[in-house]
C-alpha cells in the first residue's frame, strides 16, 4: 500500500511494541516509586513502606488503588504542623495572670503591679511567700494571718495549744527578715479589688 514490504512493517510494529513496553515499564517503576515515597512521608515505620511499595510491584494499578484507600490521611509534616498549632492555641488558653486594675501581665509570685501599683499579693507573717489578699491563713506553713495588711499575726499561745509545729527563734527571725525583705517601702499599694 505504502510501498513497505513486510520486514519493515514487523520491524516498525515490534519497535512500537518495545517502545510501549518501556512507557508501561516506566509507568509501572514510577508509581512504585511514588507510593514508597508517599508512604515514607506519612509513616516512620520502614516495614510499612516497603509493604507498600511492594503491594504496588506486584498488584500495579489495583495495588495503587488500594494503597490510595488505606494510606493514612495526613503526612507526617502536617500532623506535626497541627500539634504545633495546637500547642500554640493551648498556651494561648492557658490562664495567664493579669492585674485586676489595668490588666497588665503580671508574673504569679509578684506582690504589686509595676504598672499601675495595684496590690496583687501579701506575703506570709511566717514564712514570707506570697498569699492572695483574701487569704487568712497560710496553706505553706499555717499560720493566721492578720486581719489587715502590716500588723503582726502573733498569738500569746503557744504554738502547740493552738495546732501550730513549733517554730525556733533563728527560724522566725529568718521568716521575719524574708517578709520585711519582700515588702517595699516605696511601693504605693492600691486596693484592685
Amino acid at each position: 500500500m505504502f510501498g513497505l514490504d513486510a520486514d519493515t512493517t514487523n520491524n516498525l510494529v515490534v519497535g512500537g511494541l518495545v517502545y510501549l513496553g518501556m512507557v508501561v515499564a516506566a509507568f509501572w517503576l514510577a508509581m512504585i516509586i511514588w507510593a514508597y515515597r508517599d508512604m515514607r512521608a506519612r509513616s516512620r515505620d520502614a516495614l510499612a513502606q516497603w509493604l507498600v511499595a511492594l503491594l504496588v510491584a506486584v498488584l500495579n494499578l489495583p495495588g495503587l488503588l488500594i494503597y490510595l484507600f488505606l494510606r493514612p490521611r495526613e503526612t507526617l509534616s502536617e500532623a506535626y504542623e497541627r500539634s504545633l498549632e495546637e500547642e500554640a492555641l493551648l498556651q494561648e488558653i492557658e490562664e495567664k495572670p493579669v492585674c485586676p486594675a489595668c490588666r497588665q501581665k503580671v508574673h504569679p509570685e509578684w506582690q504589686a503591679c509595676p504598672h499601675c501599683h495595684t496590690r496583687l499579693k501579701k506575703p506570709c507573717v511566717r514564712c514570707g511567700r506570697m498569699l492572695e489578699l483574701p487569704w487568712e491563713l497560710c496553706p505553706h506553713c499555717a499560720t493566721p494571718q492578720p486581719a489587715s495588711y502590716g500588723e503582726p499575726a502573733y498569738s500569746s499561745a503557744p504554738a502547740e495549744e493552738i495546732g501550730l509545729p513549733q517554730v525556733s527563734r533563728r527560724e522566725r527571725r529568718a521568716a521575719r527578715a524574708s517578709a520585711a525583705s519582700t515588702g517595699s517601702s516605696t511601693i504605693e499599694f492600691v486596693d484592685g479589688e
